[in-house]
């Protein structure tokens, strides 16, 4: 990190600017961009104008509301992408005989997989590495890697992007569970075709269809149309919703682990399953680089055996 910020300090005010207005370009907004580098938002605007007399072109169209992007800002946004990525691949190859990572570590993930494990994980990681930074996004939407500056994507289920790069970390999946009360009143579903039946519990997560459930089971793989009165973008929510009797819901193994051991709730359908293993989804160029190589193996050895390890499979 010293190393980086030696480097843009000496090239001042190029570098700084370009990544200032990365930030404006991402988010639309001085303030927001303001907020994350934690200067104010006069300083950017400043900066930005300095930056467009610098280059001779307009780079953002100026509202009340929103600050747009121009024609002439979206081609300096790809070209000051390339460049600043560049520098940190050529920091990062020149310090490759250094003895640990450094420079500044973005990591996004979902809420609970993130609150629960990630975060403590990397604060370990943190610890053994004092030269990173990290910063962690909990999200439950899909992220552009490129276009949301983020340099690891920790993510459940399928990845079927082209242009990543996704490292298997841990193997998980998805059951269903219910209250106990909940199957004395309705009764246990059979086969998969009877959850259409049933009050099903509907947490919009990154990788599936909502309210489509797919499963593998001892017939090879199923997909069942679901419906129920509760739904939410929140898995703390629905899980809460399945614990309060209200009807099935298909959650991580890892997360319904302790409630299953409790007898809070019962596992459904035992013999199906959805394949929801962890990765770590990185861009392919930045892939290489000793701080998300460092952080893929710590990720992949705390999730199987660490203090924060996952329960369940």
């Amino acid at each position: 990190m010293k190393n980086q910020n030696a480097l843009v300090a000496n090239n001042e005010p190029l570098l700084r600017d370009l990544q200032l207005f990365c930030e404006v370009a991402r988010r639309s907004s001085f303030i927001a961009a303001a907020t994350e580098t934690g200067l104010s938002p006069a300083h950017v605007s400043k900066r930005i104008a300095t930056l467009e007399t610098m280059l001779g072109v307009k780079l953002f169209n100026r509202t009340t509301r929103r600050v747009n992007i121009t024609s002439d800002g979206e081609a300096a946004f790809v070209w000051a992408q390339k460049i600043l990525e560049d520098v940190g691949a050529m920091l990062d190859a020149l310090s490759g005989g250094q003895s640990e990572p450094q420079g500044t570590l973005r990591v996004c993930t979902s809420l609970r997989l993130g609150r629960e494990h990630v975060a403590p994980i990397l604060s370990l990681l943190r610890r053994q590495y004092p030269a990173l930074d990290v910063w962690v996004e909990l999200l439950d939407r899909r992220v552009d890697l490129i276009a949301d500056n983020f340099d690891i994507d920790v993510r459940v289920g399928e990845v079927q992007e082209k242009h990543v790069i996704a490292h298997r970390i841990a193997s998980s999946s998805r059951v269903l569970a219910a209250a106990p009360d909940y199957l004395a009143q309705r009764g246990q579903p059979r086969v998969p075709a009877d959850l259409a039946q049933h009050d099903c519990l509907l947490f919009r997560s990154r990788d599936d269809r909502f309210g489509v459930w797919r499963l593998l089971g001892p017939n090879g793989a199923e997909t069942v149309k679901v419906t129920g009165p509760m739904a939410s973008n929140h898995s703390d929510i629905v899980r809460q919703w399945a614990h309060d009797g209200h009807g099935i819901i298909m959650a991580a193994r890892w997360d319904v682990q302790a409630s299953l051991n409790s007898g809070a709730l019962v596992q459904v359908l035992p013999g199906y399953s959805q394949p929801a293993d962890i990765w770590a989804v990185t861009a392919a160029r930045s892939s290489s680089s000793a701080k998300v190589r460092t952080c893929v193996a710590f990720l992949r050895e705390q999730l199987v055996q660490g203090p924060y390890a996952l329960g369940g499979d």
